[in-house]
């Protein structure tokens, strides 16, 4: 990296606690904005496909609300960073769950077996226009998880509001992981060798 790198202010379209934390511990500053958007009205076959399309809307859904003074004619120019992720279990897509006996019953389909994280990143440059996103997936395996592990996460909560109920990061969960096949970063909703290289594919 030349140490004559532009430099540039950052907005993370997201809410997402890991995500803030995982691009702070990168090392950058930034501003954070939430999209709000209808994500059950976006459907595509392919769950690399929906997560694309549903990051490209939050990047639409934020940009008007960039004030333009920002980016035009600005010495530095803004980067939008949107991001989506989805846990895929036998082939098909799994949101956030509906319910807490459908949060069970997703990870009872976990153990002894295998799901998937997609996730997608897109960087898009406010000042230019230019626009790059990519998405990346991991492989989880899991160790049979008992009843009163589920019990607890479920009483707890975060579960509820996660991809697939799957927080692989998780103190209760991190002794039922058997291996993961691609980055803990990604996992979590931003991978980050993706993002650094997105960011200044953009620049």
């Amino acid at each position: 990296m030349e140490a004559n790198t532009p430099q540039f202010k950052l907005i993370l379209g997201s809410s997402s606690t890991a995500r803030r934390k995982i691009l702070a511990d990168m090392g950058y500053q930034f501003t954070t904005m939430s999209a709000d958007i209808d994500e059950k009205a976006i459907r595509k076959e392919k769950p690399e496909d929906l997560v694309m399309a549903l990051a490209e809307a939050k990047a639409e859904a934020i940009i008007p609300r960039v004030s333009i003074g920002e980016s035009e004619g600005a010495a530095e120019p803004t980067l939008l960073i949107t991001c989506d992720q989805v846990v895929v279990y036998e082939g098909v897509v799994r949101e956030k769950p509906s319910s807490e006996a459908e949060a069970r019953q997703f990870m009872k389909d976990y153990a002894n077996g295998h799901a998937a994280t997609v996730s997608s990143v897109l960087v898009t440059n406010l000042a230019t226009g230019s626009r790059r996103g990519e998405w990346d997936k991991v492989e989880i395996y899991f160790h049979d998880i008992p009843d009163q592990v589920i019990d607890k996460l479920i009483e707890e909560g975060i579960v509820l509001y996660a991809a697939g109920g799957l927080i692989i990061e998780h103190p209760l969960v991190l002794p039922y992981i058997k291996e993961v096949v691609g980055s803990t970063d990604s996992v979590m909703g931003l991978p980050k060798a993706l993002t650094e290289r997105l960011i200044k594919e953009v620049l």
